[in-house]
């Protein structure tokens, strides 16, 4: 008799709350934080992006050993122990008294999150059979939506009520609810289904079993694979682009945009709302017409997004530059999810998405420091939104050329 719930739903739910945590609120939260932390600390707009760069070189350096250790030591105890130091780093932010204090915390902060946020989404190949495996990351990945509205909504309440120091509070609550998450996922999450005597959620015997498990694990198949570098060098064009994007939303909108705080917090949640679909849209879209087809339409959604935001500087062009960012923001980190389950299958899942997390991680970690200079030179973000629609077009060009991408083309893969 087959059972009436299983348990891959729980896996999912909590893998959502992770990157709600790891990535939500560990680096969106600055985008939310920025403008008072920087009054604060006194920063120009280059150490702006300069305290970005470095959360995401904490994040590159632990991306691809974050998910070659879950590969060997299982997702849970990388999880658990990921989201500990991110709330750790979120705590030592919010007592920072310096640029570099504030930049070598922020720094940690990344460390956890890309040691926690990419097994939680490779985690997701070993529960989901890979004709849903697109849909799965597509609902994992709306962790960061939930945090847009939380955010949105949360912090101009804190600035508001603590005044000077509100920034540093937001760090506080931050780092309380990150690590309660590690508590929850230590407690909950199972490495594979095996482990509860189950099968991946949508198999249909023991063909579709995960005995790939009792192999020894091919680390050439991960590193060695042209389609694995190819789609590496495409993530870098999404780090790039939709961090300087993500990074001076609220800034922008402040400074440039004549809006209030509470105004920018509402035009955040409003993304937030919108971008809740927006994985499990484009992740079932890549499921049926293919990962390729469904990265360009992203990548143009997002060039078309940000050149908006640069080019239209009033409610008009700052709503449609938020609703087109939020149908599709965290889409693309979904597809590769999705296609790294397809090349490599679901034991080496998390090595891939590690590895080509790391280009991803490059781009992110070059591009609000070039922002913040370029914005710097021209006394205005604009240029550097620009630039972040060019990049996106350049993600898109590079898609058309991927191979060997569709699930009825790896289906069976091990």
């Amino acid at each position: 008799m087959k059972a009436p719930f299983h348990y891959a739903w729980i896996i999912l739910a909590v893998g959502t709350l992770v990157v709600f945590g790891a990535l939500g609120l560990a680096r969106f939260g600055y985008t939310m934080v920025l403008p008072a932390m920087q009054l604060g600390l006194g920063l120009n707009n280059t150490q702006a992006g300069g305290l970005a760069t470095a959360n995401l070189i904490g994040y590159l350096s632990l991306s691809v050993l974050g998910g070659a250790l879950a590969a060997r030591y299982g997702p849970r105890v990388v999880i658990t122990v990921g989201l500990t130091v991110t709330a750790v780093g979120m705590l030592l932010t919010g007592i920072a008294n310096s640029f570099a204090a504030a930049a070598a915390w922020r720094a940690l902060t990344g460390i956890g999150s890309g040691a926690s946020n990419v097994p939680a989404l490779g985690l997701l190949a070993a529960w989901f059979v890979q004709r849903r495996s697109g849909l799965a990351t597509g609902i994992g990945v709306t962790g960061s939506s939930i945090a847009l509205i939380v955010l949105g909504l949360l912090v101009p309440h804190v600035l508001a009520a603590y005044g000077w120091n509100g920034w540093r509070m937001c760090w506080f609550i931050f780092a309380g609810i990150t690590l309660g998450l590690a508590v929850l996922a230590f407690t909950i999450l199972r490495n594979c289904p095996s482990e509860l005597g189950l099968l991946p959620l949508g198999a249909q015997g023991d063909s579709e079993s995960v005995t790939v498990k009792v192999r020894e694990l091919n680390w050439r198949r991960v590193y060695r694979s042209g389609i694995v570098w190819h789609l590496g060098l495409i993530y870098v064009a999404f780090g790039f682009s939709y961090i300087i994007y993500m990074t001076f939303f609220t800034k922008y909108l402040i400074t440039e945009g004549g809006y209030t705080q509470q105004s920018a917090g509402r035009l955040f949640m409003l993304m937030g709302w919108v971008s809740l679909l927006c994985g499990l849209i484009w992740g079932s879209v890549s499921d049926i017409l293919g990962r390729k087809t469904a990265l360009v339409i992203v990548y143009l959604i997002q060039a078309t997004a940000f050149g908006l935001f640069a080019l239209w500087p009033s409610t008009p062009g700052f709503v449609l530059s938020a609703v087109l960012f939020g149908l599709s923001a965290w889409s693309i980190p979904a597809i590769m999810a999705a296609t790294c389950g397809d090349i490599l299958g679901p034991r080496l899942a998390p090595a891939g998405l590690g590895f080509v997390t790391l280009f991803f991680g490059i781009g992110q970690a070059a591009g609000p420091g070039v922002a913040g200079i370029v914005a710097d030179a021209n006394h205005s973000i604009s240029p550097a939104l620009l630039l972040a629609a060019g990049v996106a077009l350049l993600g898109a060009f590079g898609s058309l050329f991927l191979r060997g991408t569709s699930p009825k083309q790896n289906r069976g893969r091990v």
